[in-house]
């Protein structure tokens, strides 16, 4: 991660010098202006993440550079040094927005707290601002009118409403993490931060100190505290994507957490109190897991209170025609036409990668294609190799994959895993299916 960038501001040398260090052994980046006019020289050719000024300056003051940044840098942190004198004036900029002050003389420790504290903010606002702009502008993975995604929708928006846990299951690229901020965005913690984590991402020795959290001196290499996902999720919504991935000596952890509201930094002396709505993902079949014991049962079931499955872009290929209209759009051309060849082809396309999969073939669309119609010399060989069914084919397909789910159960003695073993399908998938066609009691996912 880049380190972030620091403006510091001052007409005393020394001073500069000194906190420049400091904030450096704290990893920061540090670049300096000697007065206000300097500083915003500066920040019109360098940005910067946080501004640190003194109040009492030459010509402008710490207090008008403050004014000055929040009219041009509407977004920009500013923390203001202060003397004895001056400290009524620091509390009444923190009131209109400032987002600290620091009191001559103060300690290395107390500027790197103070430095915390406004980056926190700075990306916890930050992130809201594009979580919000990303869910009214529409993402492309949740766009579309077929029944199977609205009922997930609808169930998603219900479920936000209340605080259960939800767990998400659907393949790779049908949108799981969309769906986590639906929930966020409709629920009443939408102006607390969203924090989102792929426990796939991580190597399993670094995955516990980056969701609950380590001390200084926990490990080798722990040269300060790192307060991990959920304390950042605190207030708000913390999505686990890919929990199928999550190591079985880190899932009691996680179990506790759910259970007790609290997590255990490694190396700390006492659990840290936490206020998370937890969203869970998968593309994993958890069931067939649980009976494989790679996963803890008592956790799949803390997890699956709220089942939604989201489904795949082939049994929603209605959706395809609006889904390439707005991901152009999205990308600056909402006038982009594929002709009715394109749209059969796409339509009868298994599509493996789902809306990801066509959001990439819409990007090189719009790249190559400028404003001319898409025809079937702009697709990929592997959608080209599809036929268009005839109009008396799908019935034929609907009753056959009908007569094999049924044969699977029967011959599984209606074992939902082992059924969809036999099928060589996730369960979710097998479940899916059941509910498509009305096949006996398919349960929860």
């Amino acid at each position: 991660m880049k380190a972030a960038r620091i403006l510091l501001v001052d007409d005393d040398r020394n001073f500069r010098r000194v906190t420049a260090a400091n904030l450096e052994k704290g990893g920061y980046r540090v670049d300096t202006a000697t007065d206000a006019e300097d500083a915003l020289r500066h920040l019109a050719s360098v940005p910067a993440d946080l501004v640190i000024s003194d109040i009492r300056m030459p010509g402008k003051d710490g207090l008008e550079l403050f004014r000055l940044i929040q009219q041009k840098y509407v977004a920009l942190p500013v923390i203001l040094i202060t003397a004895h004198a001056t400290v009524s004036a620091a509390v009444d900029a923190i009131k209109h927005g400032a987002a600290d002050y620091l009191t001559k003389p103060f300690s290395r420790e107390d500027l790197q707290r103070a430095v915390h504290r406004a980056l926190e903010l700075k990306r916890l606002t930050d992130e809201n601002r594009e979580l919000k702009s990303t869910l009214a502008k529409g993402s492309g993975t949740l766009v579309g009118g077929s029944t199977a995604l609205r009922q997930a929708v609808d169930k998603l928006v219900q479920a936000a409403a209340s605080d259960l846990t939800i767990l998400v299951v659907g393949e790779s690229g049908t949108g799981k993490e969309l769906a986590a901020r639906l929930v966020h965005l409709n629920s009443t913690r939408n102006k607390g931060p969203f924090v989102a984590v792929n426990c796939s991402a991580f190597p399993h020795d670094l995955l516990e100190s980056e969701l609950f959290g380590h001390r200084r001196g926990a490990f080798t290499g722990a040269v300060r505290d790192h307060e991990g996902r959920f304390v950042r999720a605190h207030g708000g919504t913390l999505f686990l994507d890919e929990i199928g991935d999550l190591p079985l000596t880190l899932q009691p952890k996680l179990l506790r957490v759910l259970e007790d509201a609290e997590v255990d930094p490694l190396g700390a002396s006492s659990p840290v109190r936490v206020d998370v709505r937890l969203v869970a993902a998968t593309h994993r079949d958890l069931p067939s897991m649980v009976d494989d014991g790679t996963f803890r049962r008592d956790l799949y079931y803390r997890l699956n209170v709220i089942p939604v499955t989201l489904p795949p872009l082939r049994e929603r290929s209605e959706d395809i025609p609006e889904l390439v209209r707005h991901l152009a759009a999205r990308r600056g051309h909402p006038d982009l036409v594929v002709d009715d060849g394109v749209a059969q082809k796409l339509i009868s396309y298994a599509w493996p990668g789902n809306v990801r999969e066509l959001d990439n073939l819409v990007a090189r669309w719009v790249l190559v294609a400028g404003n001319r119609t898409i025809t079937e010399d702009d697709l990929p060989a592997e959608i080209m190799r599809v036929s268009a069914p005839s109009a008396g084919t799908l019935p034929g397909l609907r009753d056959q994959e009908r007569a094999l789910i049924e044969r699977a159960l029967a011959e599984s003695g209606q074992n939902q895993s082992r059924a969809a073993k036999r099928l060589g399908i996730p369960r979710h998938v097998l479940i899916y299916r059941m509910r498509k066609y009305g096949l006996g009691s398919y349960g929860s996912l």
